[in-house]
């Protein structure tokens, strides 16, 4: 048995050297040549931990995801060999996959139009002409969204609770955002009075390459592995935590069980607040009832407690509870996260500002440093707001206006 684990463990280390080689710049026949007998022998479970031992080089996202599709398509035939995800009728997995197949079906349905602009003499006039039905496709994919939100916002936590190589879903998390902005990129060229055709081609070409791939792995190996370590009551609780972000392509279930772990809490359990007493019940209401966004991460960096109002801005599941901060921002955005909470616990600042355009809004984005009586950091409050309307407000409207 411990020569079998060496065996595993020495295979592991040479598939790493592999990759890191592939990272570094190394030729890759000549790497191929060097390790081809273990590249036949790479199973699913490998995979995730040789990519998070590439994401630990903290190298640049871009040349992790490079890297990542290089090995990935030389992984290809053994990966393929272990067959996909078959998770059991009317799970969350069940459901991811089934989100899966119909985005497949419209790339695919897709593609076959694209093909057709490219097939002509001039397909810049002939974009032109197909601008609403090509709109219209793109606004269809749009509803993908979902998938890609409940996996970032309750799969990945779970990932990283089970998994102490968990950064491969930092490099999918990635690709999502290149897949979004490559449809964003798509839509807005179409609104010009002249499409531009040959970014059109380079857009099609990234969605392509940063959706397909990502659905074989969740189905061929992120899946796989998932369904075989996280328990039962974890599904269920997944399930149950989709209900917030909606289903993208598909009818969602008759019936979700509700939320487990939610616990109803006593009328009469009264908390002195300095200012009032008030009922943990009235509490949670007030902060519901706020227009604003509220998440608040604790001085360990670990998420403690959202709000859940009920036009909620940014998605959010019980399952960030007791994840670190870090690892609910995409790979890119992390330095930018770690710069504010580290602004604040040295105490050069107490507050920072954002404000963007997202969808139809124009958010303010603030955070704010938690300190206790000595002035000692205690964690970070993070508070959204669509304040589209406030930003139009002119001259007065008092109390006696009503």
């Amino acid at each position: 048995m411990s020569e079998l684990i060496n065996n595993n463990k020495d295979r592991l280390h040479n598939l790493v050297d592999y990759a890191i080689g592939m990272l570094d710049g190394e030729k890759g026949a000549d790497l191929y040549h060097k390790y081809e007998s273990i590249l036949q022998e790479v199973t699913p479970r490998d995979v995730i931990s040789v990519v998070d031992e590439l994401v630990k080089t903290n190298e640049d996202i871009d040349d992790i995801k490079k890297t990542t599709n290089k090995i990935l398509n030389i992984f290809y035939k053994a990966i393929k060999s272990f067959g996909r995800s078959e998770p059991e009728l009317g799970t969350f997995l069940y459901y991811l996959m089934k989100e899966n197949e119909v985005m497949e079906k419209k790339m695919v349905e897709f593609r076959s139009n694209i093909k057709k602009i490219f097939a002509v003499k001039d397909p810049k006039t002939e974009l032109k002409l197909k601008r609403d039905e090509i709109k219209a496709e793109l606004t269809e994919l749009l509803e993908y969204e979902k998938h890609w939100e409940k996996k970032e916002n309750i799969l990945f936590p779970y990932i990283e609770k089970y998994f102490v190589d968990y950064r491969c879903v930092s490099v999918m998390w990635s690709m999502h955002d290149d897949a979004r902005e490559s449809l964003k990129a798509l839509l807005d060229n179409l609104e010009l009075a002249e499409p531009l055709i040959n970014v059109f081609n380079m857009n099609i070409g990234k969605l392509y390459y940063s959706v397909l791939p990502v659905i074989f792995r969740e189905e061929y190996i992120l899946y796989p592995i998932a369904a075989r370590a996280i328990k039962k009551k974890d599904w269920d609780e997944m399930l149950a935590q989709s209900k917030d972000y909606g289903f993208a392509f598909i009818e969602p279930p008759e019936s979700i069980p509700d939320k487990t772990g939610d616990s109803k809490i006593a009328e009469g359990n009264l908390i002195d607040l300095g200012t009032g007493v008030l009922t943990a019940d009235e509490i949670v209401r007030i902060f519901n009832h706020l227009p604003v966004d509220i998440t608040f991460v604790d001085e360990n960096d670990e998420v403690k407690y959202f709000s859940t109002p009920k036009d909620r801005i940014f998605g959010r599941s019980k399952a960030i509870i007791g994840r670190k901060v870090q690892n609910c921002h995409p790979h890119e955005s992390v330095h930018i996260v770690n710069e504010i909470v580290d602004s604040f616990k040295s105490g050069r600042k107490d507050v920072e500002s954002f404000w963007i355009s997202f969808k139809d809004k124009f958010l303010l984005i603030q955070y704010f440093a938690v300190r206790d009586e000595q002035g000692s950091y205690k964690g970070v409050i993070e508070v959204s707001q669509d304040v589209s309307d406030i930003r139009k407000l002119q001259g007065e409207k008092r109390l006696l206006d009503m």
